[in-house]
């Protein structure tokens, strides 16, 4: 039964653990919970605090499934995970030292951190297009489709080092094109509550 039910889609596994089946339930962690984890590493990088993150999405997934109903149950998780790690981040005791730097930066309007947010998204889109067709497919199935390089190695018939080169080589792009104050404007952005 525990091969059978592994190799359900996400919407049947969904259904049946609607209708409470605890091998459902089981089958949803088992092929989610090591995914979740490695891409809240790689947000956050502290082992224990993303281990705590993931199991509280499962649990939550769990409590409140009576009152919600997921459509797309992968896109779900990885929202969830997102959000509790800059929950997290907002939640952090900041020293003395830390609130007055925080205070010393300039706060924009939402309006304009919106605009500006968005200004800073597009100029991200239009850089991984100018990546080279492989490396760019190769990086949008990371970072867009949270697959891991295992995953995509295998779906691209590549070796799992070729994607981790294609990945580096995008993120070094990225990184030498986006002006700095830019990073540091989506840093304010995300963590500081407006």
């Amino acid at each position: 039964m525990e091969k059978e039910i592994s190799k359900l889609t996400d919407a049947t596994l969904y259904r049946l653990f609607k209708d409470k089946d605890p091998d459902a339930f089981q089958a949803i962690f088992d092929k989610y919970w090591k995914r979740l984890y490695s891409y809240a590493y790689k947000i956050y990088q502290d082992e224990l605090i993303c281990e705590d993150i993931v199991q509280e999405v499962f649990i939550s997934l769990w409590e409140k499934l009576a009152d919600t109903e997921i459509v797309h149950l992968e896109g779900y998780l990885f929202r969830a995970v997102k959000y509790r790690i800059a929950n997290h981040i907002r939640d952090l005791k900041f020293t003395e030292l830390h609130e007055s730097i925080l205070l010393q930066i300039p706060y924009p309007t939402t309006a304009s951190k919106n605009i500006e947010f968005e200004e800073f998204e597009q100029q991200i889109k239009t850089l991984i297009e100018k990546l080279p067709p492989k490396c760019r497919e190769v990086f949008k199935l990371s970072r867009y489709e949270q697959l891991s390089n295992t995953e995509i190695a295998s779906k691209l018939n590549l070796s799992t080092r070729t994607v981790e080169t294609h990945i580096s080589n995008a993120l070094k792009f990225l990184k030498n094109n986006i002006d700095p104050y830019q990073i540091s404007l989506l840093i304010t952005t995300m963590f500081i509550k407006g």
